[in-house]
């Protein structure tokens, strides 16, 4: 066969965008979606700083520290019905039907290992004025002051108490609260993320059909956890941070 034949009849295969790169460079499992602190950053030491110092604070039940985080929810429902087999496990169909979003809010007080969550259908900073409106007259109407450790989003505005409520319920129910803000790029300061973590892995399926649904599932996770009635274990302290995080504080002198 000529030079010329064999090229028409065996051409050269495209090139591929992994051509060329060794096997260890294809290592996709390595590379995380991560939330990266500024380096030498004095703003976010200082307000990390607060939130650890929160976090060590004795147990008192007149002065509770509560956290608080949301997490929105899609809704889906399925588009075939799911198969059970034999060994107990599922098997669903890869399409599904959109039902939109719901905001999961958690409201967890570390040291009395408490947690509750509650389902709302708008993020916004009158569904948080709201929510924490809840906590204080509801959850804990005795309490004479709490501090709520709270994500810095555009969100959590204590002035929308203003915008929901009259001056004067506004006015007492801020009396009531100290609001203690993570840094930017420092929600992992925050103890509702750990459960959080908790209600994602064992409370919630994949996929949740409607808002019903999802404050049922919810609601069942919030009683079981609340019988176990563990606290959280949180062992970061200022005096680790300035070793472990040591990259993050501003050099003086």
């Amino acid at each position: 066969m000529t030079a010329w034949l064999r090229f028409r009849c065996c051409p050269r295969p495209a090139r591929r965008w992994w051509d060329g790169c060794s096997k260890n460079e294809l290592q996709p499992w390595k590379r995380q979606m991560w939330v990266i602190p500024p380096v030498q950053n004095a703003a976010f030491v200082c307000q990390m700083e607060r939130v650890l110092d929160v976090y060590q604070r004795p147990y008192d039940a007149a002065r509770p520290v509560v956290c608080l985080d949301e997490s929105p929810k899609q809704l889906l429902r399925e588009s075939r019905t799911p198969l059970t087999l034999p060994d107990g496990s599922t098997r669903y169909d890869c399409e599904y039907h959109r039902q939109g979003v719901a905001q999961v809010y958690m409201l967890h007080e570390p040291l009395a290992g408490r947690r509750r969550v509650q389902v709302e259908d708008r993020h916004d900073r009158l569904t948080f004025a709201r929510v924490v409106a809840r906590l204080l007259e509801q959850d804990y109407a005795q309490v004479e002051r709490m501090t709520l450790v709270l994500d810095n989003l555009s969100a959590h505005q204590p002035a929308a108490f203003y915008e929901v409520f009259d001056p004067v319920r506004a006015h007492a129910l801020l009396q009531r609260v100290e609001f203690v803000f993570t840094p930017k790029h420092g929600s992992w300061l925050n103890m509702a993320e750990i459960e959080f973590a908790a209600l994602l892995t064992h409370g919630l399926p994949e996929r949740v059909p409607d808002w019903s649904t999802l404050q049922a599932h919810c609601h069942a996770w919030q009683l079981a956890r609340n019988q176990l009635g563990a606290p959280t274990n949180w062992q970061f302290t200022t005096e680790k941070a300035r070793i472990k995080l040591k990259r993050l504080y501003p050099t003086t002198g």
